[in-house]
């Protein structure tokens, strides 16, 4: 959780506000998962800090959500052209991708639980999305 934290800090994913009037507060949770290497055996405990988007209101916490997606046909074709034409293929996967998008909308979040500041009765004012929200995926 502290490094999941530190990662959200460093990115200035949020500052801290005093709550304003008639506005929508999400509430966040953390999930966590197992990570196994491919024998099995034990890699890492990973933690995730997950914005309660389910209680974002269309029009005010967010605008839109349609996220481009490439569909499996599309990729298939991709590397069967590379494979005839010879070409290297490459991956590549960006640690941590929804932290990088920013937000065009004014959201709200409760301080992460474990993770609460000396001034309690402030909440976060999010700069940059987070998992969980409506519209991460299209930033």
């Amino acid at each position: 959780m502290s490094k999941e934290f530190t990662a959200l800090q460093k990115q200035g994913t949020w500052s801290l506000v005093p709550p304003p009037a008639n506005r929508n507060i999400l509430g966040s949770r953390w999930t966590f998962r197992t990570k196994l290497l491919l024998d099995g055996t034990l890699e890492r405990y990973k933690a995730r800090l997950v914005a309660q988007g389910f209680n974002q209101e269309f029009g005010i916490d967010y605008k839109d959500t349609f996220s481009p997606v490439v569909k499996m046909p599309v990729i298939r074709i991709l590397l069967t052209i590379a494979l005839h034409r010879g070409w290297s293929v490459f991956q590549l996967d960006v640690s941590n991708a929804f932290l990088h998008g920013r937000l065009q909308e004014k959201v709200y979040m409760k301080q992460p639980q474990g993770f609460i500041d000396e001034r309690p009765d402030h909440i976060c004012k999010l700069h940059k999305t987070i998992y969980g929200l409506k519209q991460a995926p299209r930033e």
